[in-house]
Parts: structure tokens; sequence; C-alpha cells
């Protein structure tokens, strides 16, 4: 595994579709960076149209990718032909769409939501994506995994059906992490979230109870933060934004989601109102908000009419000058 964190994407959203195939046999056939190691093979599907999106990053002890893929064939390398530092645990997660798994003589079906473990063979396996699937993948380390979640050699593929409680976590503290990326600027920071994902995948795949316990108050804890943040985020304009409906929403009690927030030495209300205003003095700082009265502001952002002034002294004098 890398010791630095670096990020890369490719497309081919802007080529002709006629190029494309011949550009995805390129682009793995010369895509080995240094500190990067091979990436799995990707090879187009004969008659079918091509589409790939996908962004790479790579943290200290965790790869992350996302994106979407059509009309490919995505090689898993074997054992035997990759170095003992590729010889990791996958994860691919199925966001939406259809990916067909051939495990030996097998064949498994990934639909919306489904997830699955993978470890290296003997041979090769390959993942089908016949028409436009959005995944979400991973990359580990097997030893750190093996101490939380115990024997992982025992099945080539383990299936984690839709709706499991971790996947959800996984993917929403993945996406979290993609979205403020600029924001791990320090390898401590980008070990941390690595742990994070160790401890999310080894609940998604069967941790030992010590190994959950463990998880419980490191890689469950801040995902579930990342989870009810976005939820508060995402539902600012909502007068009555209470921690009896966040706590509903995101499947915890309210004193649980309390104790989130004091770990964090933060208060639910203190978040939402500091999320709230300052929600309100981008919109208010940018033209395209230029026509909007303070007061239109803060009816947008979930302020009542009687909370109208801390918008106004939340803003610099010249926003404070224009007309409520």
């Amino acid at each position: 595994m890398p010791d630095a964190s670096t990020s890369f994407g490719f497309s081919t959203d802007d080529l002709p579709e006629a190029a494309r195939a011949k550009v995805v046999r390129e682009l793995h056939e010369h895509a080995t960076l240094p500190n990067k190691g091979r990436p799995e093979p990707l090879e187009p599907l004969r008659d079918y149209r091509v589409r790939l999106n996908v962004t790479k990053r790579v943290l200290p002890g965790a790869i992350i990718m996302s994106g979407a893929l059509c009309g490919v064939r995505h090689t898993i390398r074997s054992r035997g032909s990759v170095s003992s530092s590729e010889d990791d645990l996958l994860v691919a997660v199925n966001l939406s769409g259809r990916t067909i798994a051939h495990p030996r003589d097998r064949e498994l079906v990934l639909l919306d939501g489904d997830a699955m473990l993978m470890t290296r063979d003997s041979i090769n396996l390959n993942l089908i994506h016949p028409a436009p699937v959005n995944f979400l993948g991973f990359r580990v380390p097997r030893d750190a995994i093996a101490p939380l979640a115990g024997s992982i050699d025992d099945a080539l593929v383990r299936m984690v059906p839709a709706g499991s409680d971790a996947i959800k976590l996984l993917v929403t503290y993945a996406r979290a992490i993609a979205e403020q990326q600029q924001s791990l600027d320090t390898p401590e920071l980008q070990r941390l979230v690595a742990t994070h994902i160790h401890d999310l995948i080894a609940v998604a795949v069967g941790a030992t109870r010590d190994g959950h316990e463990i998880a419980k108050e490191r890689g469950i804890r801040a995902a579930r933060l990342r989870a009810i943040i976005s939820d508060i985020t995402a539902n600012l304009r909502d007068f009555d934004l209470t921690v009896a409906a966040v706590a509903q929403r995101q499947r915890v009690t309210p004193r649980y989601l309390h104790k989130l927030f004091e770990g964090e030495e933060l208060t639910f209300s203190a978040f939402v109102l500091n999320q709230r205003l300052s929600r309100a003095h981008r919109m208010l700082c940018d033209p395209r908000f230029s026509d909007c009265s303070i007061s239109s502001v803060a009816f947008d952002v979930g302020f009542r009419v009687i909370f109208r002034i801390s918008i106004v002294l939340s803003v610099d004098a010249t926003m404070r000058r224009r007309r409520i």
C-alpha cells in the first residue's frame, strides 16, 4: 500500500464513442504509475456501448475507486500475477445497475445496493458490466481486516446483500471523504480515514465480537456522525429540523446522536445554527442571489422570521445594508 495520499481520474465522456474501446485498452496497458501499482485490467465488451468514468483515491492503507462503467469486463488478477504488496482484499459495492461476477464456475449477479468482498484466487476473477453501473470499490490490506473479522480466506467471494447497515455507512463515509478530500492534508488524518474504512468493511463481512466493539467506537461512530451531518445539511430548509427527526431517519436514538456531537465538543443545536448561518452568508455574498432579500435567504436556510437578526449579524457591513 502507498504511503501518501494521491488522487486521479479518467473519463471517456468527451471522446467519440467509436474511439472509446481503443482508449480503454491503451489506458490499462500504460497506467502503471509509481507507488500506485498496476490497475486491475479493463477490457471493452464487443458490440456494447463503452463508458468509463472513474476516480481513484489512494490513501495510506486504502484505495477508493468510484464512478460509472458500461460495456467493459473488469478482471481481478490472480494471486500469482501480483506482488505481495498488491495481494489485498477487494470490496465492490454496486450502487446501481447490474454487475455479473464469475468466481470460478459460478455466476453471481449484483443488483442495486449489493456488495461483495473478494480475495485473490489462483485464477482471474471477472466482473462484467454490459449495462451502465455506478460503483464504489475499495482495496485494503488483508492484515488490517483479519484482526477484526477473523478468517477472511475461507471463501473467494463473500456476498453482502443490499440493506446492510455497515455497507450503507461505508458508502456514506466514502462519499463524505470524497466531497472533503482537500481536508485530508496530513498523513495522520489519511491513516485515520483508512482505519475507519477497515472497521466498516470488517463489520460488513462479519466482524468478531471484539472486532465489532472496536469498530463501534472507531469506524462506525465516525461514519454515523458523517451520515448525520449529511442529513442535517440536506434538510437545513426544514423549519422543524430536530434531533428526534434526524435520529429517526438515521435509525439511532436521540441520546446516541447527542453523544456523537458531544464527542466533537459540539451540540446539535449549535451545529445546525452554524450551518444555517454559513449557508446564509454564502448566499448573501453570491451575486446570483443579489435580488434576494435577507428575509428570503433566512427562510431558504430554515430560519423563522424571529431569527432574521441572526442572519443580519452574521454578514459583513455591506451585506447588512441590503434591504430586508
